[in-house]
């Protein structure tokens, strides 16, 4: 197997991990007969490296990449059920039994796609007429901020050297919106700035967003307490989180899945509770800024 270290990627980010999920996601769906990997090594932070049995080079790699994640043929079906996650329960129902209908073992990704968008089971709060959604949505029209049309801009506007800047190079976040606003640098708080801050053009990494989309079938929402809730969230003392593991060992796309929902992983407290392979959690919280949702920068389970 090549081993392919994506050196612009932090695990301790939460918007570089979940493009970590979606590069591993794509790459088993490209080639699944190619049984590829993916591993955490400590460089002072954690990077994320591919294991491959064909790619052995950064340039073969994002030529797979690309095939799969640039331009509009790479819009999934599910992204088109509106610009925003505010259908109606009968409506999002009905696009569920379709996509469900269709699904088989090979050819599932709009089902998928569709159980992490959210459920018909419960409504959302007292608005009990529309879907419950995923809790990485983190907007829903305000502002012109679409989650779902923002997703397919992204497919569109994406190419393989927003690739190559979001996993090979050191950020530089040169690029205009959209952003999906999972990396804590989303974040433009007007504490302590000399001027408003929310005329700021949107700086972010479009690679990055791009990919972590592909990231969100891994997460899926499940009806929890007469309630909708994301794998790897929870509600603390702080207001909902969210934890992610970084695993050493060589893993591929079907464990790490069942990983992020592992209750070693979600219910660990301290470095105690930590398995072997498992050298470290990170979680961070999601919280509510006028009409948009943010998440902190990550923390480490010590």
């Amino acid at each position: 197997m090549h081993e392919i270290e994506l050196i612009g990627l932090d695990g301790a980010n939460l918007l570089a991990y979940l493009a970590a999920l979606g590069t591993l996601r794509v790459l088993t769906s490209a080639e699944p007969e190619r049984n590829v990997r993916m591993s955490w090594v400590d460089r002072g932070f954690w990077r994320p490296v591919v294991h491959h049995a064909s790619a052995r080079t950064a340039e073969e790699l994002l030529a797979i990449l690309e095939k799969r994640v640039c331009g509009e043929e790479s819009i999934n079906a599910a992204w088109k059920i509106g610009k925003d996650l505010t259908l109606s329960c009968s409506d999002f129902g009905s696009h569920m039994r379709e996509a469900a209908t269709a699904a088989t073992i090979t050819q599932r990704e709009t089902a998928d796609f569709l159980s992490a968008f959210g459920s018909d089971v419960y409504g959302a709060g007292s608005k009990k007429e529309l879907m419950s959604d995923t809790e990485f949505r983190t907007m829903s029209g305000a502002g012109h901020q679409h989650f779902l049309g923002f997703m397919t801009e992204l497919a569109i506007a994406t190419d393989s050297g927003h690739l190559l800047r979001a996993l090979f190079q050191a950020w530089d976040y040169a690029d205009g919106r959209p952003s999906l606003r999972w990396d804590p640098a989303d974040y433009r708080p007007h504490a302590l700035r000399a001027v408003d801050p929310s005329g700021d053009p949107i700086k972010t990494m479009r690679g990055a967003n791009r990919l972590a989309i592909e990231a969100l079938p891994l997460f899926p929402t499940v009806p929890q307490a007469r309630r909708i809730r994301t794998v790897a969230f929870e509600d603390g003392d702080a207001g909902t989180e969210i934890k992610w593991p970084i695993w050493d060992d060589r893993l591929e796309l079907g464990t790490v899945t069942l990983l992020l929902a592992a209750s070693e992983v979600q219910d660990s407290v301290g470095r105690d509770a930590l398995r072997p392979g498992i050298p470290q959690i990170f979680r961070a919280r999601r919280f509510t800024e006028g009409k948009y949702r943010n998440f902190s920068p990550a923390k480490a389970v010590l």
